[in-house]
């Protein structure tokens, strides 16, 4: 199986896996139209979603990771196909020898090297196929890490309109319900239909209970911005959207072959590719146990006949070891290079960049819930002790957020080292040291860095 590609298994059965409206037991007799199949653009016609999930797809940290990753797998598709060309190299050498304080021989060789493998048992063809099929592993995660970002953007677009519209119902119903507040204490007033004292505060315990639901569907509202912010690779903000009412959504869905709709999935097809490229892995494995054919030899000038030194040189074709600078090799050098100067950095600037919009978030969304706590406390909801909280809680944030800000330079990832020195203080000055010495590694174990003692020397008593 050595020289054999990848094939879908042709002994799964499909057929009654799934229910289908026309018969119990077949499954391929539904509509081919797949709703699935449906550019994004043709599902989702609101311009402001629209603009919303292009900001996304262009600036979604893990959309950027996943295209990174791309590229890191195309540099070793990129050395398994030059693998094929041969190999060159300029070796020269040269020789300096003398015999019992004999006239020194100088001997010199300027040959070009080649190496050309051939792949007879699938060695190199297995390498290939490998890593073809890791691109499109990588291809299809990225696309569903797209697909992901184009749903989770809808969704919470989405839940926004449904809270806009959930907070303008409640409004509507709060202002009803103190107009009946209203009249019925008027009504009490003026002894009409026997309105007691009774009715008049169920009415006001009614419009007090729907007031006090408003500030809550704000909060949501605004962790439904910042969360949606933070998918879209950008500090939390107010989100600019439409209204449920204006929403329109295709009125036909086509459920379409239920097979088809899961072979259209990303992640089955990261998966699938996963199983061929373990396919390939062992290929390889069953090839390095045959043996291995290199074609490999040099041309080049040399004035070493033998025992004998001729000057000019002469034109040789031989195969000699000697010191090798390879000029190209494989593309393997280049490969390695690209992929760890390109996807690495770029990929280490996307996740730091990732970690400070989320700490950043943390902060907002504690400076937001500080600020509702203040309103709240206003119309007695809440204690000042949980407005203290919220404030320790806001402060601490801000000020690790300040801290970390302050040490983001490439330098400050470096280890650091401290020295402490009592002077000529005497033994006071010597126990202030050793306080400040416990001090700062209480700190550092407090605050998860490490620390270690190089050298300690005690004082004299």
């Amino acid at each position: 199986h050595i020289y054999k590609s990848y094939d879908r298994p042709e002994d799964i059965t499909t057929s009654g896996l799934y229910r289908d409206p026309v018969a119990d037991n077949d499954t391929l007799v539904s509509d081919t139209a797949n709703f699935g199949n449906l550019p994004w653009r043709e599902v989702f016609t609101d311009p402001q979603l629209q603009s919303l999930i292009e900001t996304g797809l262009k600036q979604n940290t893990d959309l950027q990771s996943a295209i990174l990753s791309i590229k890191a797998a195309q540099a070793p598709l990129l050395a398994a196909k030059l693998a094929y060309v041969p190999a060159l190299a300029l070796s020269p050498q040269g020789t300096i020898s003398s015999f019992d304080n004999s006239k020194a021989s100088k001997t010199y060789s300027l040959p070009v090297t080649a190496s050309w493998e051939i792949s007879l048992f699938g060695g190199l063809l297995n390498a290939k196929r490998g890593a073809d099929v890791a691109v499109k592993q990588a291809k299809a995660y990225k696309q569903a890490v797209q697909t992901q970002i184009i749903a989770n953007v809808a969704n919470l677009y989405y839940t926004l309109l449904m809270l806009d519209r959930q907070l303008e119902i409640t409004r509507e119903t709060a202002e009803i319900l103190k107009r009946n507040a209203e009249t019925m204490e008027a009504m009490k007033n003026a002894a009409m239909y026997n309105i007691n004292s009774a009715g008049v505060e169920q009415s006001k315990a009614a419009y007090a209970q729907v007031m006090a639901s408003i500030p809550e569907i704000e909060q949501s509202i605004r962790e439904v911005e910042n969360s949606l912010s933070t998918l879209l690779g950008e500090a939390p903000r107010h989100i600019q959207r439409g209204t449920i009412e204006k929403q329109i959504l295709p009125s036909e869905f086509s459920v379409g072959i239920p097979i088809q709709l899961l072979s259209n999935r990303p992640d089955v097809k990261a998966a699938e590719m996963s199983l061929a490229s373990a396919y390939y892995n062992t290929n390889s494995a069953r090839s390095a146990f045959y043996p291995q054919i290199t074609l490999s030899g040099s041309a080049g000038w040399t004035n070493s006949a033998g025992s004998a030194i001729i000057n000019p040189g002469k034109f040789l074709a031989t195969a000699i070891g000697s010191l090798t600078q390879p000029l190209f090799y494989h593309g393997a050098n280049i490969a390695k290079l690209k992929m760890a100067k390109r996807a690495e950095v770029q990929m280490k600037k996307v996740k730091e960049l990732k970690k400070w919009i989320e700490l950043y978030s943390e902060v907002h969304a504690a400076a937001e819930e500080l600020e509702l706590a203040y309103e709240y406390v206003k119309e007695e909801i809440i204690t000042e002790e949980e407005v203290d909280a919220a404030y320790k809680k806001a402060l601490h944030l801000l000020e690790d957020l300040e801290f970390r800000n302050m040490l983001r330079d490439e330098a400050d990832q470096m280890s650091c080292v401290l020295k402490i020195n009592s002077g000529a203080g005497g033994t006071e000055s010597q126990d202030w040291a050793s306080m400040l010495m416990r001090m700062y590694q209480r700190w550092a174990e407090n605050n998860g860095y490490k620390i270690s003692v190089a050298n300690y020397q005690e004082g004299d008593r």
